[in-house]
């Protein structure tokens, strides 16, 4: 109980600090608001573990007490991602040619640049962060404003739940949050977190535009689902549990990107999030989950 409350108290310091001045800006502080709510819910719903020894030690192996919840949850984005998100998606590569995509894909990736940047020097990654701003600095400038990747250095992503693990943070309890997709305490904690790192929200929010910061993140759902149509159709037809499947993806991708790539040999998982930034699009897939 007490390390709910805990996670609670951090989700308020996050929520009420550095309070966006604009009407939507207050929006996206609402947003947190929200996800701290949604997180602290889903762990009221872990304290509640099944009395049958074996289904409690299953429980807690997979660290998902919040099970039912979630499966809930994620038959929701399920059916979102089925009556919008793919058809818009479906529309998007069809009318746009596949350059015009790229563009559309290296231009969010360079707005998400100082966010990465500030990730990799928490994490102590100097040299990683050297190349996040060379890469920033050659594409904003010779790129036309990020439009074209023409800096040379392989593109990579970071954020604060990343940091959070190499601080040493456990994951928490797995949490599906609506619209947002898998997302356990550490990630959440991390979305808001990023979202006060972001210049770029501040920007927008400081000039009254916040209503962009929803904008970039519906284009960056719409670019990945596009790239990722097949492949979460073959997933899907393949899995015996689509919801057990997806938790075990999600959780393999987010220990690959935590290690950077160097893990124990295994292949890097699909991205189970609307916030991919990774161009290894064979290997990376999303599944409606926001910023």
């Amino acid at each position: 109980m007490r390390y709910t409350f805990g996670v609670i108290k951090l989700f308020e310091v996050f929520a009420y600090s550095g309070q966006p001045k604009s009407g939507n800006g207050n929006k996206l502080l609402r947003l947190s608001r929200i996800l701290a709510v949604l997180a602290a819910s889903s762990l009221v719903a872990c304290a509640s573990l099944p009395e049958d020894p074996e289904a409690r030690a299953e429980a807690v192996a997979l660290n998902d007490p919040a099970e039912p919840l979630n499966r809930s949850v994620f038959e929701f984005n399920r059916g979102v991602d089925t009556l919008i998100l793919r058809p818009v998606s479906e529309a998007y590569r069809q009318t746009l040619p596949q350059a015009g995509q790229d563009m559309v894909r290296n231009f969010l990736n360079n707005l998400k640049s100082p966010v990465v940047f500030a990730n990799d020097l928490m994490q102590g990654e100097v040299d990683r962060a050297g190349e996040t701003f060379g890469r920033f600095i050659f594409n904003t400038t010779i790129g036309v404003g990020g439009l074209f990747d023409i800096a040379g250095i392989e593109h990579h992503s970071e954020d604060f739940g990343q940091t959070l693990a190499t601080w040493g943070a456990s994951e928490g309890p797995y949490l599906v949050l609506p619209l947002i997709g898998p997302s356990p305490v550490r990630d959440t904690v991390g979305l808001v977190a990023d979202y006060y790192l972001d210049p770029v929200a501040h920007y927008f929010d400081n000039v009254d535009r916040g209503n962009l910061n929803w904008v970039r993140a519906g284009a960056r759902a719409i670019d990945t689902r596009s790239r990722n149509i097949e492949t979460l159709d073959d997933i899907e037809r393949s899995a015996i549990d689509y919801y057990a499947t997806i938790r075990s993806l999600y959780r393999q991708r987010r220990k690959d990107e935590i290690m950077n790539g160097q893990n124990d040999g295994t292949v890097p998982m699909p991205e189970i999030s609307l916030e991919t930034e990774d161009d290894d699009l064979d290997e990376k897939y999303t599944l409606l989950k926001t910023e």
